[in-house]
C-alpha cells in the first residue's frame, strides 16, 4: 500500500506543480508590472530590479481607486445582505413544500439563470431610464440583486433540504410558527452555505463591468472595474497603472476569501450533494 501511494505521488506532484504555476503566473506578472517603471520595456516575466510605487500613485490620483473601492464595496455589501435575506427566506418554503407549484417555481428560477444578461440589456436600460435609475446606487443594486437571486435560492434550497424536517416538527410542537422555526432552528445551520453565497455573490458584484458600464455613467460613481478600464483608450493605455489598480482591487476579495474559505468549500459540497 505504501509503495502504491509513493507511485501515485510521483506523477501527481509534477501535475500539481504545473497547475500551481498556471494559476500563480498571472499574479506574478501582475505584481511585476505594478512595481515596474513605465520606461522599463523588459519582459513581463522579469521582476523589476528597481521597484517603484509610482504606478500606485497614478492609480490612486488619476484613477480615483479609493473612490471606486468605496462605491464597489457599498454596492457589493448591500447586494450581498439583500441576497442572503431574500434568498434564504424564499428557499425555506421551496425546500419544505414539495408541491407541483414549487417545482414549477424552481424550474422558473433555474431558467432565469440560463438567460444571458446582455441579451436584455437594451430593454433593461430603457426601463431604468424611465425609472430614473441611471447614475443611482439603487439602479445597479436592483439589477445585480435580480441576477444573483436565482443562484442563491438554488444553493439555499438544496442545503435546507438536507436539514431533517423532524426539527421543524419539534419546533411546531413547542409552539413555534414557520417564521420562528426558520430564524431559531434553520437559519443558525446555514452558516456554510451562507459563506458560499457571500463569496459567489460578492465576487460577481465586485467584478461586474457590463451593467456598471451603462448604469453608472458618472465618473464619481465608477466602480473598480470601470476605474481600471479608464486607463485604456483608443489612443493611449497605461498598463502599469492599470496593473497597480487591479492589484489594489483584488486584495479585499482575497482577504475575505481567506477568512471564509473553510465555510465556502463545505457549503458548496453540501449544497451540491445533499
Amino acid at each position: 500500500m505504501l509503495m502504491k501511494n509513493k507511485k501515485a505521488w510521483i506523477w501527481r506532484a509534477p501535475l500539481l506543480l504545473v497547475i500551481l504555476l498556471v494559476y500563480c503566473s498571472p499574479f506574478y506578472i501582475l505584481l511585476g508590472i505594478s512595481f515596474k517603471p513605465v520606461t522599463d520595456l523588459s519582459s513581463h516575466w522579469k521582476f523589476p530590479t528597481l521597484p517603484t510605487l509610482e504606478n500606485f500613485r497614478v492609480a490612486i490620483e488619476q484613477g480615483n481607486i479609493f473612490t471606486a473601492l468605496k462605491n464597489t464595496t457599498l454596492i457589493s455589501v448591500i447586494v450581498v445582505l439583500l441576497i442572503i435575506a431574500v434568498s434564504s427566506l424564499a428557499a425555506y418554503p421551496l425546500a419544505r413544500n414539495r408541491s407541483k407549484g414549487n417545482n414549477l417555481i424552481k424550474s422558473f428560477i433555474l431558467g432565469i439563470m440560463m438567460v444571458p444578461p446582455l441579451s436584455i440589456l437594451v430593454p433593461l436600460y430603457s426601463i431604468l431610464v424611465d425609472m430614473g435609475g441611471i447614475n443611482e446606487y439603487w439602479g445597479i443594486i436592483l439589477i445585480l440583486l435580480t441576477y444573483e437571486l436565482p443562484q442563491a435560492i438554488f444553493l439555499y434550497t438544496n442545503f435546507i433540504r438536507s436539514i431533517p424536517e423532524a426539527l421543524d416538527e419539534a419546533a411546531a410542537l413547542d409552539g413555534c410558527g414557520p417564521i420562528r422555526t426558520f430564524f431559531y432552528i434553520v437559519l443558525p445551520q446555514l452558516k456554510s452555505v451562507t459563506a458560499s453565497v457571500i463569496i459567489l455573490t460578492g465576487i460577481h458584484c465586485w467584478n461586474d463591468y457590463q451593467f456598471s458600464l451603462y448604469v453608472l455613467q458618472s465618473s464619481k460613481m465608477n466602480t473598480i472595474t470601470l476605474a481600471i478600464s479608464s486607463f485604456f483608450s483608443q489612443t493611449t493605455s497605461n498598463l502599469h497603472a492599470a496593473s497597480a489598480a487591479a492589484l489594489l482591487a483584488i486584495l479585499p476579495v482575497v482577504i475575505v476569501f481567506l477568512f471564509l474559505q473553510k465555510y465556502f468549500i463545505k457549503g458548496m459540497v453540501d449544497s451540491a450533494i445533499k
